[in-house]
This record gives structure tokens, C-alpha cells and sequence, in this order.
């Protein structure tokens, strides 16, 4: 099962109700998926510092004294914004590799949830109405999100579980379905320096796409590649700093539906997380094709 919503916003004047407008589409696929429930909203903030987005089982503990710490170990004023077990780490000119080392060695509870420039991600165990509720997500302005409500098949059902997943910057994956050679592409990746967090397959298809990426090709090169080397049935919603993609299998035995009008582009499991998004009947609506890459990007 699984429910997933992408909203792209082209007109800018959405950009306050970005959170609003991703909340309600996912609370219609609640029953798709009760598990868990993950959003990552992208933002263009003024000064574009890097952003981790943290997360803790004590963040009492565990998020006391972080700037303060990072001063003496980096020289430099970070900002933590807090938001329940969950804060986001402003961290302005150093290498992030060396700070995602230092948070693992000195604070090894915190896990990274995403890395990037403009990446929020904030995913919990429980429906999409609690997760939402729990983090604010209606407040949150953006240019585009994705999200996505699980139901469990193949790994734990736990917090690092749940989607999106994000293992490069500014880069997250939600995905319905199942990747059926996901155990030997793992350890293909693994030979290549890829490190993966839990045994979810989802996690997989994210870290081949940065792997793809990180060698020089585009996402949608990646994504081309992926109907290639990943087995199973699967839609894929991709986010990245300028947009995001979507990749059906070539069977598409997975439901999708897209609509796009003059003020944005969005993707849903179903029908009812599109109607619930203002001017949906000035939209074009049409079920993406399969093995055909779509994506949407904010510079053109």
C-alpha cells in the first residue's frame, strides 16, 4: 500500500500554505498507510547555510549545549532550532562531512534525518494527522515538498523507518511498493562507500540515486538507470534542491495521478489527495506513463 503526495509550487504566492496544502493531501491516503508518516519541505532561506536536520530519543539531553559545543570544536556560531524531538542545525562554512562525524562520535544517539541547503525533514511513527500535528507542518512555508505514509511490508516499523529518505544533500525518496533485488544492490553499494541506516529498501533505491548523482549524472539520467538495475513495483517521488521527479515501473501496477496547472504540480497514490488542493479544476489531470521519467525543477 503506501500513500504519497508531491506538491511543486509555481506560483510563489503558495509558498506560506506549502506545509498546509502537503498536510491535507496526505491525511486523505491515511488509510493507505498507519504506520508512519514522514514530510520533507524545501525552503529558500536568505543566507543558505547548510541545514541537519536532526532527530532524538532524549532531545532534553542530546540537543543541550550543541551550539555551544560546536563552537569550541569548529570556531563557528551554528543556530539549533528546535522542534519536539526533531531541530534543524544552521551550520554556515565548513565541510559537512566533518560535522556529520562529529555529531556521530560526540552526540551518537542524534540521528541525521537530511543534509542540504533548503532540506526539512520530519518523519514519526503514528498517522499522518499526529505526525503533522506533532511537528507544526501547516506553518511551514516552502517551493515544493513530498510526503509519505507507510504501511510496514518488509523492515522494522521504527522512526528511521519511516520516509523520506535522504542520503545525499538536498536529496530525499519516498516510494511505494518493493524493490525485490534491494539485499544484493545494497551490498554493491556498500563496496562503493555508500553507509545505510536501517534494513528498509526504500533506503536502497535513495542511496543508488545519490551514488548515480554523485558520479555526475543528472536525476533524470538516474532515475533512467534505475529502471535498469532496481527490480520490482515502485513509484518514486524524488525531491531535490530544485524540484522534484517521479519514476513508475514498467509495469505501474501502482496507482499515480498527477495534475498540473498554472499554480503548481502534484503527484498522488489517488485521486482525493489532488482534490483537496485550491483551483484543482483548472488542472490538467493524467496518470504518469510507465518507465517514464517527469520532473519539474524551480530554474526554468
Amino acid at each position: 500500500m503506501c500513500g504519497i503526495v508531491g506538491l511543486f509550487l509555481k506560483d510563489h504566492s503558495y509558498q506560506p500554505k506549502l506545509g498546509d496544502m502537503l498536510s491535507n493531501m496526505l491525511v486523505t491516503l491515511s488509510d493507505r498507510g498507519p504506520d508512519s508518516a514522514g514530510i520533507a519541505i524545501y525552503r529558500n532561506e536568505s543566507n543558505h547555510p547548510i541545514k541537519f536536520t536532526l532527530q532524538s530519543v532524549k532531545p532534553d539531553e542530546d540537543f543541550s549545549y550543541l551550539t555551544e559545543n560546536m563552537v569550541l570544536e569548529f570556531g563557528l556560531k551554528t543556530e539549533l532550532k528546535i522542534n519536539k524531538n526533531h531541530a534543524v542545525l544552521y551550520v554556515p562554512g565548513t565541510d559537512p562531512t566533518k560535522v556529520r562525524q562529529w555529531l556521530q562520535d560526540s552526540r551518537p544517539r542524534i540521528k541525521i534525518m537530511s543534509v542540504g541547503q533548503h532540506i526539512e525533514i520530519y518523519k514519526e511513527v503514528g498517522l499522518p494527522k499526529s505526525v503533522i500535528r506533532e511537528f507544526d507542518i501547516p506553518s511551514m512555508f516552502g517551493s515544493h515538498g513530498i510526503a509519505h505514509t507507510r504501511m510496514a511490508t518488509e523492515s522494522i516499523v521504527n522512526t528511521l523507518g519511516a520516509h523520506p529518505f535522504s542520503t545525499g544533500l538536498d536529496q530525499c525518496l519516498v516510494h511505494n511498493g518493493s524493490l525485490s533485488n534491494h539485499n544484493s544492490l545494497r551490498k554493491k553499494l556498500e563496496n562503493e562507500g555508500m553507509a545505510f541506516e536501517t534494513e528498509n529498501d526504500t533506503e536502497v533505491g535513495a542511496a543508488y540515486l545519490s551514488w548515480k548523482m554523485e558520479s555526475g549524472l543528472t536525476l533524470e539520467e538516474a532515475l533512467n538507470d534505475a529502471l535498469l538495475d532496481l527490480d520490482g513495483f515502485y513509484n518514486f517521488v524524488v525531491g531535490t534542491s530544485n524540484g522534484f521527479g517521479v519514476l513508475r515501473d514498467p509495469v505501474a501496477c501502482k496507482p499515480a495521478v498527477m495534475a498540473e496547472n498554472d499554480h503548481y504540480v502534484a503527484f498522488g497514490s489517488e485521486y482525493r489527495a489532488l482534490a483537496v488542493l485550491p483551483n484543482i479544476d483548472q488542472a490538467d489531470i493524467w496518470e504518469p506513463e510507465p518507465a517514464t521519467v517527469y520532473f519539474w525543477d524551480n530554474k526554468k
